[in-house]
């Protein structure tokens, strides 16, 4: 799914390629979506055609930056959603509440390496934005949990180099 709308945006946004830098920036801000984050980003990267080293250090810059946010802020702004009169604002803390249902059982089971597991295997509905998430709602230690992230972040941030440009291909 996600390789589908990193796609599109990277299509729809081709013609804006001869602006200077903006091939990184379009990457950097994919990092920092829910969702995409550094997996769309490289795959944007490797789309463009980007050197592979510099666009790991673009996404990895980009999943990070939200992270401290997340942690620290997502459970006050999920209780103003929860607490909204707004339909469309509580329905989306209801889903958000869902998701982190669906998910908490696999972080609550295994603490912090659950944690460092669940950001680090680069599979759907998984990442840095959903583990924070989920972290922050079970209130869990906040650096610490930052420190299962960032390891999270590094370990699918391989895998998805070694995916991305193809360098598995080359290694087997």
């Amino acid at each position: 799914m996600a390789d589908k709308i990193v796609k599109g945006i990277v299509g729809s946004l081709g013609s804006l390629i001869a602006i200077p830098f903006i091939k990184e920036i379009i990457v950097f801000i994919i990092s920092m979506c829910p969702i995409l984050e550094l997996r769309g980003g490289l795959i944007a990267a490797s789309l463009f055609n980007m050197d592979p080293w510099i666009s790991y250090l673009i996404c990895m810059i980009g999943n990070i930056l939200p992270i401290p946010f997340i942690l620290w802020l997502i459970n006050k702004i999920l209780n103003w959603m929860r607490n909204s009169k707004n339909n469309k604002i509580n329905g989306v803390a209801k889903w958000l509440d869902k998701k982190v249902d669906k998910h908490k059982g696999q972080i609550e089971k295994y603490g912090y390496w659950g944690l460092v597991l669940f950001v680090g295997i680069p599979l759907p509905g998984t990442g840095a934005w959903t583990g924070c998430l989920i972290a922050s709602v079970l209130e869990m230690d906040k650096k610490k949990s930052f420190l299962a992230a960032l390891l999270g972040v590094f370990i699918a941030s391989i895998i998805m180099m070694l995916l991305s440009f193809g360098l598995l291909s080359n290694i087997i």
